[in-house]
C-alpha cells in the first residue's frame, strides 16, 4: 500500500471521527501541503528511519520553524503508529526521527503603565463592546473562550465564570463565520472566580446591553474573533502602545498574578493548563519588573 492511500484513510476514518473539526482540517492541511507531496508515492514499507529523517531535515531546510516541523512529524508519526496498531503496516520507524529542538516563544505582556492606559481607556469610553478586553486582563481567558461566553456561564452572585466552550472563525462559502466548539483541552474546562471589581462592571454591562453574549457584536452571536482582534489593534494604536496580539492580555494577567503572590498551582488552574509546570516554565522568566523591584529592595541594604 502507498502511504498516500493509508494517510487519506487514516484522516477520514480516525481523525475526522474523533477529533474536533478544526483539528481535522489542520491535519488535512499539513498532509496535503507537506506529507503527500514528499512521501505520498512511497510504499509504506519504504518509509525507513533514514527516509523519514531525510524528510524531517528537508522541512527544516525549507525554513520551517521547529514548532512547525515537529507538528508535521507528529501527524506523520500518529498516522504510522495507527497503521501498525490496525495491522496495515508491519513496522514504523518514525520514533527514530531526530527532531529540531523547540525554543519556547518569548512571552510578551503589557507593562503596568501600559495596562493602566488600556484600563482607563476602556472605563472612560463606557463602550460595552470593549469590556471583553478588561475581562481578559483580569481572568486570563483566551479570546475564543471570551467570545463564546454567554451570561448563562456567569454567576454574578458568586462572582464566577464557567468556561465550557470556545469559538473560532471558519471560512465558509466566501466569508468567515463564528463557529462554536469545545475548549482547547479537557483541563481548559474550569470555573474562574473573578475579582469583585470586575463583577461590579459585569453587572453594569449586563444591564446596559441585555444581550445573550457577554461581549456584544453586530450579530446575535456576539463579537467575531477577527473583528475583535482588529478592535484591540485600534485601541493600542490610539494609546500609542506597541502592537501585541490579543493573547498578550492573558500573558499580562498571568504575570500580574505571580507578581502579587498567587501560587503557581492556583494560577495554573485558572489558566486551564494541564500541569502547573507548564505555567512555571512559561511565566517565571517574564517577571522582569517584579525582579527589578525585588533587586532594588536588596540593593537598599547597601545604603
Amino acid at each position: 500500500m502507498q502511504y498516500k492511500e493509508w494517510l487519506n484513510e487514516w484522516l477520514e476514518l480516525y481523525i475526522k471521527a474523533s477529533a474536533k473539526d478544526r483539528t481535522y482540517r489542520k491535519y488535512r492541511q499539513q498532509a496535503e501541503k507537506y506529507l503527500l507531496p514528499a512521501l505520498g508515492e512511497y510504499e509504506v514499507s519504504q518509509l525507513t528511519a533514514v527516509e523519514l529523517q531525510k524528510f524531517s531535515m528537508l522541512l527544516s531546510e525549507r525554513g520551517l520553524a521547529p514548532n512547525s516541523v515537529n507538528f508535521i512529524v507528529a501527524v506523520l508519526r500518529a498516522s504510522l503508529r495507527k497503521g501498525v496498531a490496525v495491522g496495515i503496516i508491519d513496522r514504523q520507524y518514525s520514533d527514530f526521527i531526530v527532531r529540531p529542538k523547540i525554543r519556547m516563544n518569548k512571552i510578551t505582556c503589557f507593562s503596568k503603565t501600559e495596562q493602566k492606559k488600556i484600563e482607563n481607556y476602556i472605563l472612560e469610553s463606557r463602550q460595552p463592546f470593549l469590556f471583553g478586553i478588561l475581562l481578559s486582563l483580569y481572568s486570563g481567558l483566551r479570546i475564543g473562550e471570551l467570545l463564546a461566553l454567554t451570561w448563562e456561564d456567569v454567576d454574578l452572585q458568586k462572582g464566577t465564570v464557567l468556561v465550557t466552550k470556545s469559538c473560532h472563525d471558519s471560512w465558509v462559502g466566501n466569508r468567515y463565520v463564528k463557529v462554536f466548539d469545545t475548549t482547547k483541552t479537557q483541563s481548559s474546562e474550569r470555573v474562574i472566580p473573578l475579582p469583585r471589581q470586575i463583577v461590579g462592571y459585569m453587572k453594569f454591562i449586563r444591564r446596559q446591553t441585555g444581550a445573550r453574549f457577554v461581549v456584544v457584536g453586530k450579530s446575535e452571536y456576539g463579537a467575531e474573533i477577527r473583528s475583535y482582534q482588529r478592535t484591540f489593534d485600534i485601541v493600542l494604536r490610539k494609546l500609542h502602545i506597541e502592537h501585541r496580539g490579543f493573547h498578550a492580555l492573558r500573558h499580562t494577567f498571568a504575570t500580574r498574578s505571580l507578581e502579587v503572590g498567587m501560587d503557581v498551582k492556583t494560577l495554573s488552574e485558572i489558566l486551564g493548563h494541564q500541569d502547573p509546570s507548564i505555567t512555571l516554565r512559561r511565566y517565571a522568566h517574564s517577571l522582569i519588573e517584579h525582579k527589578a523591584e525585588m533587586m532594588n529592595k536588596v540593593g537598599r541594604l547597601l545604603g
